[in-house]
């Protein structure tokens, strides 16, 4: 059975699990070693392990984790219909209290989002959240990767005038709340 190692240590949240999953996702059958350096890392690893019905075990020495995940069949993972979900984003941020650890997490959610196999079939931006569009936004290059395959974007017109940011779109395009209103009661809607 082939055995593959990952060195993830140094890395911040997603990046060891999106890069586990990308190795994963590679391999036909086979055990994959990922190293990390924190127990946060370790635990997601476990958890992703799990949600793919694969067995994973952990090993600590010297505050180095070695995560191995076992990969004996291939998991089927639904049809593409099963997941054309329509997100809708309200804020730039996630959560409240903090805003600056709010818009890491919106950051951290869109990279992650990118990194996924799975797509929703588009995203609508409204109020704060047409700024993860637009020039300048730390978010968007992973925007743009959505983009790229084939995700459509869309954001508020109306929003986009208030925020003073219409000439700054720089992904997708621009919509209005009538359009928004009839995707998201057509399809699975997720909203943040």
């Amino acid at each position: 059975m082939d055995v593959l190692k990952l060195d993830c240590r140094g890395l911040s949240c997603p990046q060891p699990v999106v890069e586990t999953k990308k190795k994963l996702d590679a391999m036909t059958k086979g055990v994959l070693t990922v190293l990390v350096d924190n127990e946060t890392a370790v635990k997601n690893l476990s958890k992703l392990a799990g949600n793919l019905n694969l067995d994973s075990s952990v090993i600590e020495k010297d505050s180095i984790f070695s995560v191995t995940i076992r990969k004996e069949n291939v998991v089927s993972e639904g049809s593409d219909e099963d997941h054309a979900a329509v997100l809708l984003i309200t804020s730039d941020t996630m959560g409240r209290g903090s805003e600056e650890l709010g818009g890491l997490l919106m950051r951290s959610f869109l990279y992650a989002l990118a990194e996924h196999t799975k797509l929703p079939a588009s995203v609508y931006l409204v109020n704060a959240a047409v700024r993860l569009a637009c020039q300048g936004s730390p978010a968007l290059d992973s925007i743009q990767k959505m983009a790229l395959r084939g995700v459509a974007f869309h954001s508020c017109g109306l929003c986009l005038d208030y925020f003073k940011l219409t000439d700054k779109l720089a992904a997708g395009d621009v919509t209005n709340m009538y359009a928004i209103v009839e995707q998201l009661m057509a399809g699975k809607a997720l909203i943040l």
